[in-house]
Formats: C-alpha cells, structure tokens, sequence
C-alpha cells in the first residue's frame, strides 16, 4: 500500500463507518467501542471527552495492540475486549504494533 491510499478492506471499512453514523464513533454504556476485525479499527477515528472510557472488541483470531508512538501501549488478546481511560492529552495516532498498517486516531472533544 502507498502513502495516502486506501486499499479495499480499509475503503469499505470507512464507507461502513460512515454509514452506521458519521465521522466519529460516540460513547453509549459510558464506553466508546472500537472494533477489530480483519485487521482493521472501525471506526478508525473516534471522538471522546476526557475521562471517557476507549473499549477496543478483537474479532480477530490474533492479538492486536492500540500502540502510540512514546506514550501507552494496550494489549488486545484475541477474541477479547481492552480499555483506556481518555485524558485530556490523547488527541493522539495510534497503530498495531503487530499489524503496523493498523491505524486509528483517537480526538479529545473540549
């Protein structure tokens, strides 16, 4: 894949995003949801108030991490759930270590 190009799975993956409600994904239960599944975020932008609460779900048969660059790494086994806490320095890029072709960007609403 070349910078600045989506390949399939990622282009159908925004289109899907998009059409369940918009940009940005929004809390519900407290929480807002992330979904891995075949090796990618959906959404892979999300939107959150510090303090919010980031539940990545792995559908996926193998471990993903959501990694940022000098700041937090989380550990997602397969077929399980992981969480952060939002705070008011995570407006942040964040990738799979494992799968570096996995991103997401997490924005801190004000």
């Amino acid at each position: 894949m070349t910078g600045g190009t989506l390949n399939r799975r990622q282009a159908l993956a925004v289109g899907a995003a998009v059409l369940a409600g918009g940009r940005f994904a929004s809390a519900h239960d407290g929480k807002v949801h992330v979904t891995i599944d075949k090796l990618v975020f959906m959404p892979a932008e999300i939107e959150v108030k510090a303090g919010e609460t980031i539940e990545w779900i792995n559908k996926d048969p193998f471990a993903h991490t959501a990694t940022v660059k000098g700041g937090w790494d989380v550990l997602i086994p397969p077929g399980k759930t992981a969480m952060h806490v939002a705070t008011a320095g995570d407006t942040v890029e964040y990738y799979c270590r494992f799968h570096p072709n996995m991103k997401g960007r997490i924005k801190i609403a004000a």
